[in-house]
């Protein structure tokens, strides 16, 4: 079958999964101060970090445009698009226009553009998804409408250690921030059906936190036998390590795995963030 899965670069991947899955992404601008960054392999992580931490502005970001979405599309006959919520990025409709594009040169093309209306590891179990589905050989229709189902019934949460960025780029307000930060609370936070970031709890210190993020995951009363968990981490190995035994020891998923963050998870969840989705 001559079909090509494509997602942006907030999806976070492993040689392993890229692969598998031959994904391609497409990537993101990020800019800090007069310092950009294109989201792609060769992005300098550290200095990125070492940027936006030294900055007192928020950290931009431009999405891909339709012309480079349209250069991944002529690449095969049935594409499959992946991308970050609609709620969060001009990048869904950057997709849709490069579709429209495409079958005006060929009417006979096939793209679908799915909205993850989630980013990073979401993104990265819808790609998987696809890639499952494709390769059990079902129809086009069919593997939409189970591809949809997923992303519906999809989990996706995250803690930041260091809420600065969220703070900059006014995803929480600088008074929550402060208090949150002299109280040492940890919000646990993830995107809502539509995709928006919304608080889901708010705990006071690191381990609680992460501990509580167990539990929540147990109280979704999910089947977890068929269903992949995934972790990404902002240079948090470790963290991610010990976050995945703990997940093993109590809930029977099918497989976990831990990927780490490109540069745009990374500006969203910051240094030693963690987004887990299942």
């Amino acid at each position: 079958m001559d079909y090509k899965i494509v997602a942006d670069s907030s999806c976070d991947i492993n040689s392993d999964i890229e692969k598998k899955t031959n994904v391609e992404l497409i990537p993101f601008n990020i800019a800090v101060d007069s310092k950009e960054f294109i989201d792609d392999k060769d992005i300098d992580m550290k200095d990125l970090v070492k940027s936006m931490k030294d900055s007192p502005n928020p950290i931009k970001t431009s999405c891909p445009s339709p012309g480079d979405f349209l250069n991944s599309y002529e690449k095969a006959k049935d594409i499959y698009v992946v991308t970050i919520a609609d709620k969060l990025s001009g990048t869904y409709n950057s997709a849709i226009l490069a579709k429209e594009m495409a079958l005006e040169k060929d009417s006979k093309k096939f793209v679908h553009v799915f909205d993850s209306k989630g980013a990073s590891v979401t993104e990265t179990l819808t790609v998987l998804k696809i890639d499952e589905l494709i390769k059990e050989g079902l129809p086009k229709e069919k593997i939409i409408e189970k591809t949809e189902k997923y992303i519906d019934e999809t989990k996706t949460y995250f803690i930041s250690e260091d809420l600065s960025n969220l703070i900059k780029n006014g995803r929480i307000s600088k008074t929550k921030g402060l208090i949150a930060t002299v109280l040492n609370f940890k919000p646990i936070m993830g995107p809502d059906e539509e995709g928006n970031i919304h608080l889901v709890e708010n705990i006071r210190g690191s381990k609680k936190a992460f501990g509580r993020l167990v539990e929540m995951i147990g109280e979704s009363k999910k089947d977890f036998k068929e269903r992949t968990l995934a972790i990404s981490h902002a240079n948090a190995l470790e963290k991610a390590l010990d976050l995945k035994e703990k997940i093993k020891s109590l809930y029977d998923f099918k497989d976990i795995i831990i990927v780490e963050t490109k540069g745009l998870s990374t500006a969203y969840v910051n240094h030693e963030g963690i987004i887990l989705a299942f």
